[in-house]
């Protein structure tokens, strides 16, 4: 099936395509990797009139590391993520779960930052970011706003960005020395978005978890914080009794997705299995 028909622009800059959605308010839409938008806008479940590409923007492009602070620019592949040798050192878990986002081209092509800003329910970053506690930046009329990831993701491909403004980077604090992560996802074999994807990091101290923080997607109509889980943790010790009995929290208070992919009862029993083996990975990180 054809998209409707629509008109192209290609911005020059990050100024000029904050022009362009004002200019277009209503029906423009902004284009990087084109990996969500472009099979939905061939199945007519979107039909902008007219389409922003920001693919060339290069100052939207890089990792960057300041201190305690890694800066990742709204369109880094996850090619380039999977390969930055400054993410291996200074927080593995994206690497991590890069390497397993759908397929090579994909990864070639597909954006963090389009990624968030879609906001697709079994997307695997969402649960990444969360546990990761990053922060999003974005830009828009009235400049440069800061939105904790906590705030950002709302509901089924929603999130906190406003019509009339563009994902710029992410923002994450490099991992603490006594921190481990692990992705343990189940994904669909045909297109590798995650029926269930478990993010978890945690730090211990003193033999005790000092913090525990696990994100989750694929679960729910978008990614969440497991907070029950974090609180059983902290302050627990990290042996299997524990872990296992935090895990039995994954989908406290969720109302589970029930669709083609998997039944809620199923999901709801993944969530709370890869949810231990996330926590099992990431002690094991931490304490070495």
């Amino acid at each position: 099936m054809h998209p409707y028909p629509f008109s192209y622009h290609r911005a020059a800059s990050v100024d000029d395509a904050l022009h362009l959605l004002q200019e277009y308010p209503d029906d423009g839409k902004l284009l990087a990797g084109g990996h969500s938008l472009l099979p939905a806008m061939k199945l007519r479940l979107a039909q902008p009139g007219h389409l922003i590409d920001i693919s060339r923007l290069t100052e939207l492009r890089g990792i960057k590391r300041d201190g305690g602070t890694v800066t990742i620019g709204a369109l880094t592949t996850h090619a380039e993520i999977e390969a930055s040798d400054l993410l291996r050192d200074a927080c593995p878990l994206l690497p991590e779960a890069a390497h397993v986002v759908g397929d090579q081209q994909v990864r070639n092509r597909g954006t963090i930052g389009g990624v968030l800003a879609h906001a697709d329910p079994a997307a695997d970053y969402p649960a990444i970011v969360l546990a990761l506690d990053a922060t999003v930046v974005a830009v828009g009329p009235s400049g440069q706003r800061e939105i904790p990831i906590g705030d950002f993701f709302q509901g089924f491909l929603t999130t906190a960005l406003r019509p009339d403004e563009l994902l710029t980077s992410i923002r994450i604090l490099a991992a603490a020395p006594n921190a481990g992560a692990s992705y343990q996802k189940l994904a669909n074999h045909a297109s590798g978005y995650a029926v269930v994807g478990i993010a978890a990091v945690v730090t211990v101290s003193s033999g005790k978890i000092a913090t525990a923080r696990v994100g989750i997607t694929g679960a729910a109509d978008h990614a969440y914080r497991a907070t029950g889980v974090e609180q059983a943790l902290t302050g627990a010790s990290p042996d299997e009794p524990s872990l296992k009995a935090a895990a039995a929290h994954a989908v406290d208070g969720v109302d589970l997705l029930d669709d083609l992919q998997a039944p809620a009862d199923y999901r709801g029993q993944v969530a709370r299995n890869l949810t231990r083996r996330a926590l099992q990975v990431a002690v094991a990180r931490a304490t070495g």
